[in-house]
């Protein structure tokens, strides 16, 4: 009559009956092993139930479509910790390839980064939903100067996120004088060596037309004509037509004397060389704002707006352009901005020069004369 007994140190198997001593003995033991291993299965059960749901409310996905190294990893991080959330982060170089990739993918997004000049086009285009402003406390903190622009008079759709410059960035020539003319690109006999164009339709004509002694949203044929003349001329002369970054690593890796660059890319790469350095053209530049806004049918609308909130907070705008090197449009961030970031004339450029500068805007009807001179410069 085998029977099996539980004892402390494993299982044993008797050919009969235990005696009444070994009966009691294995009864008192047990029952209080039994309970205490169903006790630690439980507590190991409901361990794994509360640490999947907790990864459960972890993953609230939120994606950002945005420029190249326009973010601080940092603050992600924070991000996502402070409100359970994962980033997904989607990159472009360019207006209209981010134009593009919005059109062709509605609701794939839930945050996007557009140029001043984008955002009129992608609101006629209905690709931008309405911000619920009191969603957005921080929103308070922004510079009465980069609040109502022309571009979103009202701020229906938009926060300012980033400003900066267009210009050159360039190494320095040994014993020359540092360029301060579009010239250097546009003239065979300034040239100071390789050099790559920007490799956007609206900064590449913009240039060539303030060269010309235009404004960079010039509507008129024959001026329009000229510029896509001088850039046919001078892609054949160029390296490459790049995005700001690249153009900006093209430089440092010595592959190029000279790009045109966004004023943070290029002083971020000051940093890293210092021959090298950042001009604002004598003739004049572009001088524009990046923004914050939520694409039509975003999948997380309200997480997104917690997104441009934690953005705007001063402390947060400043970690921002203290990475990006470009300008906060945040007034109470600028007092955490480091101090020589806010000297720095590459950066926050003073009054004289900012007087050259010009705003991108729209040109309505007047772009298909832009798509039609971009794309014969590509052509030729």
């Amino acid at each position: 009559m085998g029977r099996l007994w539980k004892l402390e140190q494993g299982v044993k198997r008797f050919d009969s009956e235990p005696s009444e001593g070994l009966t009691s003995r294995l009864e008192v033991v047990d029952t209080p092993i039994a309970m205490r291993t169903t006790i630690i299965l439980l507590g190991w059960i409901l361990m794994f139930q509360a640490a999947g749901l907790s990864a459960l409310r972890a993953a609230q996905p939120l994606n950002v479509f945005i420029w190249s190294e326009y973010l601080d990893p940092e603050v992600v991080r924070d991000f996502e910790k402070q409100f359970d959330a994962k980033l997904t982060i989607d990159l472009y170089e360019d207006a209209e390839s981010m134009l593009t990739k919005l059109q062709s993918a509605t609701g794939a997004y839930d945050i996007v980064v557009p140029p001043d000049h984008s955002v009129p086009v992608m609101v006629k285009l209905g690709l931008l939903t309405p911000l619920r402003r009191e969603k957005i406390p921080n929103f308070k903190n922004l510079d009465p100067r980069f609040v109502s622009m022309p571009f979103d008079p009202r701020n229906e759709y938009t926060v300012p996120y980033q400003w900066g410059t267009l210009g050159i960035y360039v190494r320095k020539a040994p014993g020359k004088p540092v360029p301060d003319s579009w010239s250097v690109l546009f003239d065979p006999a300034a040239s100071i060596g390789s050099f790559v164009l920007i490799d956007s339709m609206r900064d590449a004509i913009g240039i060539a037309l303030k060269f010309q002694g235009h404004s960079l949203n010039s509507v008129t044929p024959s001026e329009l004509k000229s510029a896509r003349d001088l850039l046919i001329s001078t892609k054949r002369r160029s390296a490459a037509f790049e995005g700001g970054v690249g153009g900006k690593n093209r430089v440092l890796a010595r592959t190029a004397a000279a790009a045109i660059a966004y004023s943070g890319d290029a002083v971020r790469g000051m940093a890293e060389d210092r021959d090298t350095v950042y001009v604002i053209p004598k003739e004049g530049s572009e001088i524009a704002v990046d923004n914050l806004a939520i694409p039509v049918r975003a999948p997380h609308r309200d997480l997104a707006e917690k997104f441009i909130n934690h953005l705007l907070d001063a402390r947060v705008g400043a970690r921002i352009s203290n990475f990006t090197q470009f300008a906060t449009p945040n007034a109470a961030a600028r007092e955490f901005v480091k101090p020589e970031d806010l000297r720095n004339p590459a950066i926050y450029p003073p009054a004289a020069i900012l007087d050259k500068l010009e705003f991108l805007t729209d040109v309505g009807g007047a772009t298909r004369l832009y798509d039609q001179v971009w794309t014969e410069v590509k052509a030729r």
